[in-house]
C-alpha cells in the first residue's frame, strides 16, 4: 500500500531541476525529488539525535570516529573474504 500523495509547486534553480530530470529515470521527477527530500529528513533527524547525545555525553572525538571507521572497514573486509566475527 502506498502513501497518499499531494500535488505541490516548488521553486528551485533551473540547473538543479534539469539535472534531477536527467537522473530521474522511469520513476519520474516527482519520485526522484520525494526520495531526495526523504533522505534529507533522515539526515535532519539523525543530526537531532547526535545533538541530543552530544549534549548528554559530550562530543564524539576524531579518534572515536576513526576507531569506528576502522572497525567498519575490518568488518567489511571480513565479509568480502567470507569470514565472520563474533559480536
Amino acid at each position: 500500500m502506498t502513501e497518499p500523495t499531494g500535488k505541490y509547486s516548488i521553486t528551485m534553480p533551473r540547473d538543479i531541476a534539469e539535472a534531477a530530470k536527467a537522473r530521474s529515470g522511469p520513476s519520474g521527477l516527482s519520485a526522484y525529488v520525494a526520495a531526495a527530500v526523504a533522505r534529507q529528513i533522515e539526515r535532519d533527524n539523525l543530526n537531532e539525535v547526535i545533538q541530543v547525545a552530544e549534549a548528554e555525553h559530550g562530543p564524539v572525538t576524531d579518534e572515536e570516529i576513526q576507531a569506528l571507521r576502522d572497525q567498519l572497514h575490518q568488518a567489511r573486509r571480513q565479509q568480502t573474504q567470507g569470514g565472520t566475527s563474533a559480536a
